[in-house]
């Protein structure tokens, strides 16, 4: 799972520059396109919403509002730095095989999480977060030296995705997860793209018909721009500098990006990724440097994103196509990148709806 030290534990520092390129883009556009700009801070990272053709109505103020308070909220339930939110709560609870009641989005978001685990195997564990610890990643970060084989077992043996139920909040007693071993929940692996979901749906609530959102690089858009689509570029995995691998002119969809190239330790010269394979305890140790997945949630494509990584260069992309995943791979080789497209995403380029 991918992590790195922010309020919700982890950050992929996704490399998507969705903001850049849509906020550049809107400067310049004609006088009869009115363009209204919002942005802030959450999650140890930045928000930023794009819409065109706002509805003059509306207060800019109470928007910003009321975007910054949902905000709030989402880190008080899903928050590992926070320890009063509901989700370091469950983490501290040595209570087992009970019910603990959390809000229904804190239910459903987790329920999406072992999703991911149970397609994949545990290659997207969402307990995996002593490991990640382990590696100097994480809220209890701080190690400098590598760890133990022995050390890396034993935290193992912490970790297990098996072990968390979800009741959902239809079901008789509402929305509870339950551990019936002792585990740390952690979410942030799904959580920017959760967040861009949430703004999106205000958003989509009140009106609004040709927007942008976008949380760290995980982005999701409504509509239109001008006729010529939402203008996302997808980064190439470079460490220490950026270049543009692929422009898309996007509608109605999201996308989200992990890659091991922004958020890495170096250890005797070494760098580790901060993600983490569950099943070995280590860093992944392949040539996948990225995966960006559209999807019509943000939260769907930001799990998948990182459970593609985990996995690798055949294996993800075995299972990205088996499920018509939207994706695309770029991997490392003597010669510098290889970038693969599954059929869907190449559809996507082609601008072909589905």
């Amino acid at each position: 799972m991918t992590s790195v030290a922010s309020p919700l534990g982890v950050l992929k520092n996704a490399a998507v520059m969705a903001a850049f390129f849509v906020l550049a883009l809107a400067g310049g556009c004609s006088q009869q396109l009115e363009i209204q700009k919002l942005s802030g801070k959450t999650m140890g990272t930045t928000w930023s919403v794009v819409i065109a053709n706002p509805i003059a109505s509306h207060d800019q103020t109470a928007l910003q509002a009321e975007i910054e308070s949902l905000l709030v909220e989402v880190n008080r339930q899903m928050s590992t730095y926070d320890p009063s939110s509901e989700i370091s709560q469950f983490n501290q609870s040595e209570d087992l095989n009970t019910w603990f009641p959390v809000s229904d989005l804190f239910a459903i978001t987790t329920a999406k999480a072992l999703g991911f685990s149970d397609i994949s195997n545990g290659a997207f564990d969402p307990t995996v977060g002593p490991i990640v610890n382990l590696w100097g990643f994480g809220p209890d970060a701080g190690v400098e030296a590598l760890p133990s084989d022995a050390l890396i077992e034993e935290t193992k043996a912490q970790t297990g995705f098996s072990a968390i139920s979800v009741r959902a909040p239809e079901v008789d007693g509402g929305a509870a997860i339950m551990k019936r071993s002792q585990r740390r929940l952690d979410l942030s692996a799904i959580a920017k793209g959760l967040g861009v979901d949430q703004l999106y749906e205000l958003l989509d609530d009140q009106g609004y018909a040709n927007f942008l959102v976008e949380i760290g690089g995980e982005i999701r858009v409504k509509g239109d721009k001008d006729g010529l689509g939402w203008k996302i570029a997808i980064e190439k995995p470079l460490k220490g500098e950026r270049a543009v691998e692929q422009l898309l002119s996007l509608k109605n969809v999201a996308l989200a990006t992990s890659g091991d190239y922004r958020n890495y330790r170096e250890i005797d010269g070494v760098a580790y990724s901060h993600t983490i394979d569950p099943s070995t305890g280590r860093p992944v140790n392949h040539q996948l440097a990225s995966v960006t997945v559209a999807d019509s949630e943000c939260a769907m494509a930001d799990g998948w994103a990182t459970t593609l990584l985990v996995l690798g260069p055949e294996k993800g992309f075995e299972l990205a196509v088996s499920r018509n995943l939207s994706a695309l791979f770029i991997e490392r080789s003597d010669n510098g990148f290889v970038v693969k497209q599954t059929p869907r995403f190449e559809r996507l380029l082609a601008g072909e709806a589905e």
